[in-house]
């Protein structure tokens, strides 16, 4: 069973003179950590990048000015419960709302782990029918909360159904699951994702430290079963904000066979200031990434625009117009700069 807040208090996870805050934040805020990730925490380091992801700290009480309830305007492209509708080609389904772990930097932190936590059947039903009335939908992007935590016979419903949709060319999971609770990734839970048509599983890893020999395992058992996997990160202060870090972690992915995909510029979630750096220091981060590690290595950073506008890159460009030259400047991945011939064609 994943611990809360009390459990984190009873394990000494949480220093004395913290707990009456820690309750203050579990009473808005939903809390569990596995055991896979408790055993991680190093009790002695109180910036340990575990502990930080899921132990409470009472700053998350705390909102600035450009926060957000709902920071990706989830709820204004929601045409029914469940769906998630804001681009045209593809849409999000949500069976449920609980997660094995709460992440305290989660974009969804008003809604998850709360009730009702399961999309209900005669909701569900519906969803389905929103997917099957729009031939434009091409891919269905399974979240949430975490889809894994649902049982194999519920997973493996949602595929068949899905399967069976003729437009749908592809199937994806978003899973914190293989990482954090590698034990739930049975074969039953594998067997459960076999489909005709594409099937991807995105898992969610912010540092190095949680690619364990369990959770190394979990993804293998999903790669072995013929699943490709990619991969998503967060970028988060005092966790990741490190180029060797990152460097370390998307090296580790990579030779999980899982393909960094995504590197989140954090979410303007209510209480999670903390967590956030700057763009520009983000942009310096990832051009660290650049010349350092294989391109299989290097995700693609991103923004989600605040309201529901959607996913834009903001790596640095390494390319430029000039006025006072021909053609273009560009800049190597240790940032001295070249120039590049005219566009014949232009």
């Amino acid at each position: 069973m994943p611990l809360d807040a009390e459990d984190m208090i009873d394990q000494g996870l949480v220093a004395p003179e913290r707990i009456d805050e820690i309750r203050r934040v579990a009473r808005q805020y939903s809390v569990a950590m596995t055991k896979d990730m408790t055993g991680l925490i190093d009790t002695a380091d109180p910036n340990d990048p575990i502990a930080a992801q899921f132990v409470p700290n009472g700053t998350e009480l705390v909102t600035t000015a450009e926060e957000l309830a709902d920071p990706i305007g989830d709820d204004r492209w929601s045409p029914v419960p469940g769906i998630v509708h804001r681009y045209p080609d593809r849409l999000l389904l949500k069976p449920t709302l609980l997660c094995p772990v709460y992440c305290r930097f989660c974009f969804r932190r008003e809604a998850v782990g709360k009730t009702p936590a399961m999309l209900q059947p005669e909701a569900l039903a519906r969803a389905y029918d929103y997917i099957r009335q729009r031939p434009e939908i091409w891919e269905v992007i399974v979240t949430g909360g975490d889809p894994f935590i649902l049982g194999a016979r519920r997973l493996a419903d949602i595929v068949q159904t899905l399967d069976a949709i003729p437009h749908l060319g592809v199937i994806r999971f978003h899973t914190r699951v293989p990482i954090v609770d590698p034990a739930r990734v049975t074969a039953w839970l594998v067997a459960a994702l076999s489909a005709e048509k594409a099937l991807w599983v995105v898992v969610h890893a912010n540092h190095p430290r949680e690619l364990t020999t369990a959770a190394k395992e979990a993804v293998a058992r999903l790669v072995r079963a013929g699943i490709p996997v990619l991969s998503q990160t967060v970028l988060l202060r005092g966790i990741n904000d490190d180029t060797a870090v990152l460097e370390t972690l998307f090296r580790g992915l990579v030779a999980m066979r899982v393909k960094p995909y995504y590197l989140h510029h954090a979410d303007l979630a209510r209480g999670t200031a903390h967590f956030r750096i700057g763009i520009a220091s983000g942009q310096r981060l990832v051009a660290g990434l650049r010349g350092g590690v294989s391109g299989l290595c290097q995700p693609t950073y991103v923004l989600d625009i605040p309201g529901g506008y959607g996913k834009v890159p903001i790596a640095p460009n390494a390319i430029r117009a000039d006025e006072h030259v021909d053609g273009w400047i560009v800049k190597d991945s240790t940032g001295v700069e070249h120039a590049y011939p005219p566009d014949p064609n232009s």
